[in-house]
């Protein structure tokens, strides 16, 4: 009697590569320390929808994303020594700080482009004793 767990033909083995290994290592690795509390909060509440003052510029999906992430990621670090009112408050900051943040993120900069500012310090640095003076030779 055959067994029915094994196929009747050759199997061909499905390998992967070192390097789509990493990836998809990199990518587990960076999507559970993203958030680790919110995925356990996410699960057993809904998020609430963010709701942007009067006033505010509309946002793209994509940043309204940026802005939820950014404030799941506090929440998730230190969101048991934050009130609902401060809680409230991180949002609305995060969703100030996010037009801002698009601006700054417009401005085309390549590889080779030096800062604006340089540190320049300054250091006291020992001098070298001054040589002797020679004695000036009296005429007598």
């Amino acid at each position: 009697m055959p067994d029915d767990r094994e196929p009747a033909g050759p199997v061909k083995a499905r390998s992967i590569s070192r390097r789509q290994f990493a990836l998809r290592a990199a990518l587990a690795s960076a999507a559970t320390s993203l958030a680790p509390g919110a995925l356990l909060t996410a699960a057993a509440s809904p998020a609430p929808v963010p709701q942007q003052p009067a006033g505010s510029p509309t946002l793209s999906p994509a940043s309204q994303a940026e802005i939820e992430a950014r404030v799941q990621s506090i929440l998730g670090r230190y969101g048991s020594r934050f009130s609902d009112e401060q809680k409230s408050e991180i949002r609305r900051l995060s969703a100030a700080l996010q037009a801002p943040l698009e601006s700054v993120r417009a401005h085309p900069l390549n590889n080779a482009a030096s800062p604006a500012l340089y540190l320049k310090p300054l250091v006291e640095r020992e001098k070298p004793p001054a040589p002797p003076q020679p004695a000036a030779k009296h005429k007598s």
